[in-house]
């Protein structure tokens, strides 16, 4: 696994990520020596998977923009 220092990931991090994204080949990110951190690719399955996941999930009841949650009656600021 390629291994780069902190300070040279900070000043090429856009490209160190394009060539992750590219290769499919995790980088491992050290500072003085000692890992920090692993930049890895997403796997094929999750990179697109949440786009969408919740579609026709929710229905909607009445006119959210307009009808309030409750009745105004029990709203404190409509109480005299």
């Amino acid at each position: 696994m390629e291994q780069i220092p902190i300070s040279k990931f900070k000043a090429t991090c856009l490209a160190v990520l394009e060539r992750v994204r590219r290769t499919r080949k995790p980088v491992l990110i050290t500072k003085r020596g000692m890992p920090v951190a692993e930049v890895a690719p997403v796997a094929a399955a999750e990179a697109g998977a949440w786009l969408g996941a919740m579609a026709g999930t929710v229905e909607v009841v009445g006119d959210i923009v307009t009808a309030p949650a409750e009745p105004a009656g029990t709203w404190e600021a409509f109480k005299e």
